[in-house]
């Protein structure tokens, strides 16, 4: 059972749910040895290296005719702002730990350099407080085309009845995070507790049907443009 998770705040409700969900301790000890950023988890999920795992919505691309794994209704969600994926426009050049949103610069016809996760929140809270200028690409992808976005999903290609139970556990739950947990990760990232606090209230997990349709526009966009899915080769 091999879980890759990303490792970004925005997953910090799952951690917290998965801390108390029961498991094989097999399954906790590779859980804290494969945290990484999307793209990487893509490689080693498409390699077979992961029976599931958060990996980059484009990736579920390249399953929806080989049907070779399932892409499930759970996923790293933004209605609007997102404030962790951004593009600086007074630069240039892609984010290497990111398939989906180098894509979607393409698909809104950005110019500037994409930057996602962590080290994106921490800039954008920064440029806010400066008033300086950047582009938040879940706002922009949002006021286009008025549906959420997609940036990850969860995806599965090996025991299934045991990933399914989790996933449905995992929607049913509302989770709340403790506050030593909060001043944890608040002093791994630099980012304030109410930081934390607000930035989470921008994003859900469950795949609703407007998630859904947001996804499948995306999906068309990246055809009509020739952008391809990350491949094993």
């Amino acid at each position: 059972m091999r879980f890759g998770k990303i490792d970004y705040l925005n997953l910090l409700p799952f951690e917290v749910f998965i801390r108390s969900y029961p498991t094989p301790s097999h399954f906790k000890l590779f859980y804290q040895k494969k945290k990484s950023y999307p793209a990487k988890l893509n490689t080693e999920f498409l390699f077979g290296r992961l029976d599931a795992g958060f990996v980059s919505s484009i990736t579920a691309l390249y399953n929806k005719k080989n049907k070779r794994f399932l892409a499930s209704s759970i996923g790293i969600i933004a209605k609007s702002k997102v404030l962790s994926v951004i593009c600086l426009n007074t630069e240039e050049g892609n984010d290497y730990q990111s398939a989906t949103s180098n894509a979607l610069l393409k698909v809104l016809r950005l110019k500037g350099r994409v930057l996602i996760g962590d080290r994106a929140l921490v800039e954008a809270l920064k440029r806010k407080k400066e008033q300086q200028d950047f582009i938040d690409m879940a706002q922009c992808w949002s006021d286009r085309e008025h549906l959420p976005f997609v940036f990850g999903r969860l995806c599965v290609r090996g025991h299934y009845g045991f990933f399914i139970k989790m996933i449905q556990s995992f929607q049913k739950k509302s989770i709340r995070i403790p506050h030593y947990w909060l001043m944890k990760y608040s002093y791994k990232t630099g980012v304030s507790k109410k930081d934390i606090l607000e930035y989470l209230k921008l994003i859900s997990y469950k795949i609703d049907k407007k998630a859904y349709y947001g996804v499948e526009r995306f999906y068309r966009e990246l055809r009509i443009l020739g952008i391809k899915s990350p491949k094993r080769f």
